[in-house]
């Protein structure tokens, strides 16, 4: 029998948590373990109940999702965060990959699909919506200087650490980079696991980010 994945939902609208709720709990290996109403419930909502993954709304009184991503992706034994969202501008989505989000969906996604990016992030795979997916791939690096310092990070990898990172850049998963580079499922995990130690990061999305910004994807 599968483990079953924990969902913490928090959100400020009271009827898109209980629709989430609905919609989610006992779907697959799903359950819905708590809610929380802002970012700063959300904190206190992962401790007490323990969730896996949380649905993280971005717009929200007192806390915001981007600071509530940061605050949970610091806490011991993390959960991983999915931002549900309206707002799909590069500012966000940036700024919520870079604080820890290891997806991001935008409210319009099928039910289906929420559920399932739930479950994948759960395992390990990040998950952009795929209008969002286009949009950081198409992303010209704009800041000053930040293809040089993504270059000099990604200079700290091993060859075979570098590969696996343009990998995860281009959206493998850790199946896809152990059959295109001949290596085993669990290689590719010891070396994820190792780059991300090496370059304080805290999920595969960051490493994708990453090699984005060195211009390598």
């Amino acid at each position: 029998m599968a483990d079953v994945i924990r969902v913490l939902l928090v959100d400020d609208d009271a009827l898109v948590r209980a629709g989430l709720s609905m919609m989610l709990d006992g779907v697959g290996d799903l359950r819905v373990v708590g809610e929380a109403g802002d970012g700063r419930e959300a904190v206190a909502a992962v401790e007490a109940r323990s969730p896996d993954v949380v649905l993280m709304d971005l717009q929200m009184p007192h806390v915001d999702g981007i600071a509530a991503t940061r605050r949970l992706r610091a806490l011991p034994n993390p959960p991983e965060v999915v931002v549900l969202t309206t707002f799909d501008t590069d500012e966000n989505l940036l700024h919520a990959l870079r604080a820890g989000a290891s997806g991001y969906l935008l409210k319009d996604t099928p039910p289906a699909r929420i559920a399932e990016a739930i479950a994948n992030v759960a395992a390990g795979e990040p998950i952009l919506s795929p209008r969002i997916t286009r949009r950081l791939m198409e992303r010209s690096v704009t800041q000053a200087g930040a293809y040089e310092r993504a270059r000099e990070r990604l200079a700290a990898l091993t060859p075979r650490e570098h590969d696996v990172a343009v990998a995860i850049g281009f959206g493998e998963s850790n199946a896809e980079i152990a059959g295109n580079l001949d290596m085993s499922v669990t290689t590719v995990k010891s070396h994820v696991s190792s780059i991300l130690a090496k370059l304080g990061l805290d999920n595969r999305t960051q490493i994708a980010l990453l090699a984005h910004d060195a211009d390598l994807v």
